[in-house]
């Protein structure tokens, strides 16, 4: 944009452990916090995460702490006391927040089920929403799953009712099942892909009319005006299939939107599709 061509841009990167630690020295160089033990010292920077400003808050936090209680020393057990629950370095709807998800989406597309449920877990961990989760997991199975193994929208849908039925932290087993099985399914974005090509087409194409046998006529005009005159009931038909039938607008070629793939399901969907081609064209 014309705001970044003009400014400088810096990607910050993740402190290392020894980064954090020199931190930790010079603040009692400034005998700004008592002595910590080294113990201590481990579980701070595990708590800030490779993040300075996190491990500079948290001892600021500490050294209000220890001067009120007169501690001349910072022990583990006194640090678990003050900080609780170690929680990891997480910015929801920051950048890292997207990076997590992807790396999460991308496992489960490379059929990782190990990688997928380490950045499941990541997320959870870092305090992610599990129905947004949820509904990852929900557009995973329709953008990369498809028609491949159908059963798997499903599993992604009953997930995210089981999670809602039992909360924390039972109901976020149904969430890791359900990303395994996804890991595991046979992989297609056929579906993902018809549906962005049909809407390409729809945008730039012209309004064409619906074709006159396929109007519906639920008046005695419409029915006079011919509207859905010749239509052929597919049920009446042998295999309940009207071949020859045609269903796109008048003038419009056969678009080509869905191209199943050669996995799972749609192994057999493209036999079928083939075979109903060759019988819509021994039927025109």
């Amino acid at each position: 944009s014309a705001l970044l061509s003009r400014a400088a841009v810096y990607v910050l990167q993740p402190l290392t452990a020894e980064d954090l630690k020199q931190i930790v020295a010079s603040a009692q160089a400034l005998q700004a916090l008592p002595a910590i033990e080294p113990k201590a010292i481990e579980r701070l920077v595990a708590y800030a995460d490779g993040d300075a400003r996190r491990l500079l808050n948290t001892l600021e936090t500490l050294a209000v702490s220890a001067t009120q209680e007169k501690r001349a020393e910072i022990t583990d057990v006194w640090l678990l006391k003050v900080l609780g629950e170690r929680m990891r370095r997480y910015d929801k709807g920051g950048e890292q927040f997207y990076d997590t998800i992807s790396a999460l989406h991308k496992s489960v597309r490379g059929s990782d089920p190990d990688a997928a449920l380490y950045w499941l877990v990541r997320m959870l961990d870092g305090g992610a929403d599990p129905r947004y989760m949820a509904r990852r997991l929900i557009r995973m199975a329709s953008e990369d799953i498809g028609l491949a193994d159908p059963r798997a929208l499903r599993l992604a849908l009953d997930a995210a009712e089981v999670y809602e039925r039992l909360g924390t932290p039972e109901g976020e087993l149904a969430l890791a099942e359900c990303v395994v099985y996804l890991a595991v399914a046979p992989k297609s974005n056929a579906v993902y892909k018809a549906f962005n090509a049909a809407k390409a087409f729809v945008k730039q194409d012209g309004t064409r009319p619906v074709p006159m046998h396929l109007r519906n006529a639920p008046t005695k005009l419409m029915k006079e005006l011919d509207y859905g005159k010749g239509y052929r009931y597919a049920h009446d038909e042998a295999d309940g299939f009207a071949a020859g039938e045609r269903y796109l607008p008048e003038g419009m070629a056969a678009p080509g939107f869905y191209r199943p793939v050669q996995r799972g399901l749609e192994i057999k969907i493209a036999d079928k599709l083939r075979a109903l081609k060759e019988r819509n064209d021994q039927a025109r």
